[in-house]
């Protein structure tokens, strides 16, 4: 298809070849800098998430790094709560549930599937959940439903553990 343009939209076109380095380039470096960490005997990772599916990368990014600490060997659990309630529905889907109306919508429950597959914990705010017109029966399977008042309770349950301890938050 050609696209029709004015002379100063070639000129513009023009000035930069772009893309100006070919496919598969490197443009960064690879060094890492902090040690590849490994669980220590009875070291636990907990992650709280507030934010919502698709609204951000945040919600994603958390399950995906609870998911990294799991695999290094970490006892780990994500708690959902707040909006971020809605990350842990297994009705997603358009125009039926598991249906992708776009591509990567079913990212976060796929990767939830696998967390609790390779043996990590999910909890879920009943409340979040309910303030949103969200059903408990709608969860994702495995998914660990709680009380609002076991938010703050989890976190001082991993806190006494030694756990490291990543929350989000999303307005």
């Amino acid at each position: 298809m050609t696209v029709d343009m004015n002379d100063l939209e070639k000129k513009s076109i023009e000035e930069i070849p772009h893309p100006s380095l070919p496919e598969g380039s490197t443009i960064y470096g690879t060094t890492k800098v902090f040690p590849d960490y490994k669980a220590e005997n009875g070291e636990s990772y907990f992650t709280l998430v507030h934010g919502i599916a698709h609204e951000s990368s945040v919600s994603f990014v958390a399950v995906l790094q609870a998911t990294r600490a799991l695999r290094k060997g970490f006892e780990t659990a994500i708690y959902f709560y707040g909006p971020g309630s809605l990350n842990c529905l297994a009705t997603r889907g358009f125009p039926t549930t598991g249906n992708s109306a776009f591509p990567g919508e079913h990212n976060i429950n796929n990767q939830l599937k696998t967390f609790i597959a390779e043996g990590g914990k999910v909890y879920c705010c009943r409340f979040g959940l309910s303030l949103h017109g969200a059903r408990e029966e709608d969860l994702i399977e495995g998914v660990i439903p709680t009380h609002p008042l076991d938010v703050q309770d989890a976190l001082i349950h991993y806190a006494r553990k030694g756990a490291v301890i990543n929350s989000t938050y999303q307005l």
